[in-house]
């Protein structure tokens, strides 16, 4: 939803279970992504439609995304004339492989005269040797994210280090070109929290800004991860402080007491800590 704070967390719930859709809007997810896509048997598809745009034309005032079918499904063009219109803001695209991919889609959206944004997933490794390609498809693409089931059974990868370089990869991608930081992948072990909180921790520090959950109780693991801690905060302040000291007293660099450089990318770092912080506490509560 235009100027709503970024997501920190995504909630995925099956449009085919329109009780699972009404719980999950009542969460603290910063975002819903109602699936028409893995979470749907084949038989299900055409009513999971349905109850999806009724969700959508009930204006939910919580950000609410579409996950569709692929383009190689044979399910996306029945999918998008079912839910296009006004009310979709965004669509999240499995499996985009190519800047075509992207550009199909947006076709697809402009024909139906809807405005929706594309999220895009990057889940096989032709999506991953094409991530900046696609993030520069269409101006209508909103992020990226990175899909790490397909994408581990495609590459044979049994151990976390096989996936450290499609990761940074979608990350580099993404702030290249211009988009917010990539969203981390799915945690599928439900009750392992403490997995999940130090994953997401790591895909923190390599430039994920937000992840997707497929359970309620990932929600708080996630959520305050991505929220910078009140120590973030003060020492960002502290930095801007400074910064604006020196350059009062036209000083043009300076380090810091714990010996760090000040230059533009730490400034940059700083900057958006605090603007992080200050948009997450203008986020409306959950109604």
């Amino acid at each position: 939803m235009p100027g709503s704070p970024a997501p920190r967390s995504y909630l995925y719930v099956p449009g085919s279970d329109s009780r699972m859709m009404e719980k999950a809007l009542l969460t603290d997810a910063d975002a819903v992504v109602l699936d028409l896509e893995d979470a749907v048997a084949p038989t299900k598809k055409e009513m999971a439609r349905e109850q999806v745009l009724q969700v959508l034309r009930g204006r939910s005032g919580k950000p609410i995304v579409v996950r569709i079918n692929g383009i190689r499904s044979g399910l996306l063009e029945a999918d998008l004339r079912a839910i296009a219109g006004p009310w979709l803001a965004a669509v999240r695209v499995p499996k985009v492989e190519s800047p075509e991919d992207v550009r199909q889609i947006a076709d697809l959206l402009a024909a139906a005269g809807c405005a929706a944004r594309i999220q895009c997933l990057l889940e096989s490794a032709l999506g991953i040797e094409s991530a900046f390609a696609i993030a520069r498809a269409h101006d209508r693409v909103a992020s990226l994210g990175l899909g790490e089931t397909d994408l581990s059974a495609e590459l044979g990868v049994s151990d976390e280090a096989g996936l450290a370089f499609a990761r940074s990869r979608v990350v580099v991608a993404a702030r290249a070109a211009g988009l917010p930081g990539p969203t981390q992948s799915v945690y599928t072990s439900i009750r392992d929290l403490e997995g999940l909180r130090r994953t997401t921790e790591e895909g923190k520090r390599i430039g994920f800004t937000a992840r997707s959950v497929i359970h309620p109780s990932h929600i708080p693991v996630v959520n305050e991860v991505f929220t910078p801690t009140e120590e973030e905060v003060h020492r960002a302040r502290e930095l801007m402080e400074r910064l604006q000291a020196a350059g009062e007293a036209g000083i043009g660099a300076f380090a810091l007491e714990d010996g760090r450089f000040v230059d533009r990318a730490v400034v940059e770092a700083a900057h958006r800590t605090l603007e992080r912080a200050e948009s997450l506490c203008r986020r409306p509560p959950v109604k």
